[in-house]
């Protein structure tokens, strides 16, 4: 079968980065690989940024992908820290705007939501779950490439939601939420099991 989509989530960092690419045929996503960037070993973080770029580069060139989404940074304390994290991010992004792909943004908590329904949920929560929709068998031993996975997952979810739903008004009859749920399995029979 061939793949609609090729999605590659990145999750950056300037230490590590991690990594994930699902693939999309007809209308499910299956996984294909995830992994992580150690950028411990560089002398400085120009230098890191470079690697970012080059090792996005090597990923597109590798998977293919039709679309990038990547988290976006988290706002904390440390100013420092969030301006290297927006540095990587954007050495990243640079590398996919180079391939002419698409780029998507997911905020930490929308990633996490859109896995677990739990926008406050840990890195071990996403990555069980990510193991149980795409059958990973084996996880990786760091969550950056999980959180790189789901960053992936995110967007096909987000992007999946049929137009029937993305502007469906909130109801507090259950009629409401029914109808909703008729609409998408009547405009998505084949995603459903």
């Amino acid at each position: 079968m061939i793949s609609e989509r090729v999605i590659l989530g990145i999750d950056p960092g300037t230490q590590v980065f991690g990594w994930g690419v699902i693939s999309i045929i007809e209308g499910r996503a299956t996984y294909v690989a995830m992994g992580i960037n150690s950028l411990r070993g560089e002398p400085d973080h120009f230098t890191r940024l470079g690697r970012i770029f080059k090792e996005v580069e090597t990923l597109i060139k590798t998977y293919n992908p039709t679309e990038l989404s990547i988290e976006a940074p988290f706002y904390g304390k440390n100013i420092q820290s969030m301006l290297k994290l927006g540095r990587a991010q954007g050495a990243a992004i640079a590398a996919a705007l180079y391939a002419g792909m698409p780029i998507y943004e997911y905020a930490p908590r929308k990633i996490k939501q859109s896995i677990t329904g739990k926008g406050a949920a840990s890195k071990e929560q996403v990555a069980l779950i990510l193991s149980k929709i795409l059958s990973v068998n084996e996880l990786p031993e760091s969550y950056d490439a999980t959180d790189g996975l789901a960053a992936a997952l995110c967007h096909f979810l987000t992007s999946s939601v049929p137009s029937t739903l993305k502007g469906a008004k909130k109801s507090s009859s259950s009629r409401g939420s029914g109808a909703k749920w008729d609409a998408f399995v009547k405009n998505n029979p084949n995603r459903i099991r």
